[in-house]
């Protein structure tokens, strides 16, 4: 279980009373995760990291923040947050027999929450990846520079791009108009394959674990289809609630490079391959 140092001062922070109980969940890739249960009964989720970067908790609350905000779909009430650690409550539950349908119409309406410019109010990560956010007026412009050069430059300072993808990423960077319509800045979660998508006690989608910034929303229905996509119903829903452009399909190797790269950076030359197919399909 996480450090009782980094948990007391998140439950002062919070104003919460002492753990009667509580376990690890091993959800966590990069850190801790603990499920706890309250001397007065209620559950709350613990996330801890002692060498966590600068910000990276915080950084999480925000995303989590502005997503609530919305009130669009359900996300994690914060609870405190600290430099190691982040509190929040606990939900978990099953399914509803609606929830594909509710989860696409839910994220449809998340997304029509736009801004004039693509970005975020501060730098965030995806994984433990910094993930710059400047405020930009050009969607292109933006998922060029702060996302696909952004981790080329990060691969290859790590050795794990040769000159030739790093030049084939540039090319298509700047070529983004001619496969991606314009859309607008769109308010999204930044991480959505499965695993940042769960169930709430009343059997509700919930989201958890956000990169959320203004981007594309084509980019975070796309990263669903990464590690195990969702239901058909899913789609059908989010298309009929999003007036989806029907050829977003054929993008979503596009907007899954950046995912891609991500991972390559965090994890290592296992996802080369993957990353050179896009290359070879685009460049």
């Amino acid at each position: 279980m996480a450090s009782n140092r980094i948990l007391q001062d998140l439950l002062a922070q919070a104003g919460l009373p002492d753990v009667s109980d509580g376990h690890d969940t091993g959800g966590g890739s990069f850190g801790g995760t603990s499920r706890l249960t309250l001397t007065d009964g209620r559950e709350v989720f613990l996330k801890t990291q002692r060498d966590a970067p600068a910000g990276f908790f915080q950084a999480e609350a925000l995303g989590l923040q502005a997503l609530a905000e919305t009130n669009a779909i359900h996300v994690p009430e914060v609870l405190a947050v600290s430099d190691s650690g982040l509190l929040m409550e606990w939900l978990s539950g099953s399914p509803a027999s609606d929830y594909a349908e509710r989860l696409g119409e839910q994220l449809a309406t998340l997304h029509r929450h736009t801004s004039d410019a693509f970005g975020f109010e501060m730098d965030n990560f995806c994984g433990l990846t910094p993930q710059p956010n400047p405020r930009m007026a050009d969607g292109f412009a933006f998922f060029a520079e702060a996302r696909l050069e952004h981790q080329a430059r990060l691969a290859q300072q790590g050795g794990l791009l040769q000159s030739r993808d790093i030049k084939c990423i540039e090319a298509i960077a700047s070529r983004l108009q001619d496969w991606i319509p314009e859309q607008p800045a769109s308010l999204i979660h930044g991480d959505l394959w499965s695993g940042n998508v769960h169930c709430g006690p009343s059997g509700e989608p919930v989201l958890i674990d956000p990169a959320a910034h203004y981007g594309w929303a084509e980019a975070d229905l796309a990263m669903t289809t990464l590690f195990g996509r969702q239901a058909p119903a899913f789609y059908q829903a989010y298309a009929e609630a999003a007036d989806l452009d029907p050829d977003w399909e054929e993008r979503i190797p596009l907007y899954n490079l950046y995912h891609l790269l991500n991972h390559l950076n965090l994890f290592g030359g296992g996802y080369l391959s993957s990353v050179r197919a896009v290359l070879d399909r685009f460049g």
